[in-house]
């Protein structure tokens, strides 16, 4: 029998903390969350893998570094209400859930359909599962205190930015070319300011490619 527990430890202290992320917080929160109950069925044994995984739907789950560094930079706090945008199964709903005061994930209906469940069984009481277009968001439930982006954006539309609730941060992964870029915004005056986090890689999700121009 697999000993998840244990491989769960193995992925914090060989990839989580020699990419320099140390706050408990975000240690606690990935040594606690069975990360196998949020992939297919078929990835299970490479849950805890050192890369991204194949979710379908041409769509990846970040792998532990990505995402551990991602929230170390935008550096949550417990009485925070954050959007997990591109949610997948719900793994990064349910990390963040255990450092913020609520969480609203989103995802399609093809993609997302199980991830309330996942997240009811991990014991996630303060997270919710919106389905529905990536693009649109959940402003619903918004405006937000954080933003995080979980896949690759060439576009970012103002649909997303404008969810964000003046003083806040969003991350998002900007894919140029073969390696992307991490970066975190800051809005201020209604304006996102957008600095370097670090390099990392994963498909543009879908609505937020560039719109393709055509030369006559």
């Amino acid at each position: 029998m697999t000993d998840f527990a244990l491989r769960r430890r193995m992925m914090v202290d060989t990839q989580v903390r020699p990419a320099d992320v140390t706050k408990y917080p975000i240690i606690e929160a990935m040594l606690a969350v069975p990360r196998e109950n949020f992939v297919p069925d078929g990835q299970v044994e490479a849950a805890y893998a050192d890369q991204n995984l194949v979710l379908g739907e041409g769509r990846e789950l970040f792998e532990a570094r990505t995402l551990a560094k991602m929230l170390d930079a935008l550096d949550l706090q417990n009485d925070e209400l954050v959007l997990d945008l591109g949610c997948g199964l719900g793994y990064s709903t349910a990390v963040i859930a255990r450092m913020a005061q609520m969480v609203i994930g989103v995802e399609t209906e093809e993609l997302g359909g199980d991830a309330q469940e996942a997240l009811i069984e991990a014991g996630s009481d303060n997270a919710v599962v919106h389905l529905g277009d990536l693009t649109e968001g959940a402003q619903e439930h918004g405006p937000y205190d954080v933003i995080i982006v979980e896949g690759g954006v060439e576009d970012l539309p103002a649909s997303i930015t404008d969810q964000l609730k003046e003083g806040g941060r969003i991350a998002a992964l900007f894919v140029t070319g073969a390696l992307g870029e991490v970066k975190i915004g800051y809005k201020t005056g209604g304006a996102i300011s957008w600095r370097f986090a670090f390099n990392a890689g994963a498909p543009v999700l879908p609505g937020f490619a560039k719109a393709t121009e055509f030369a006559l």
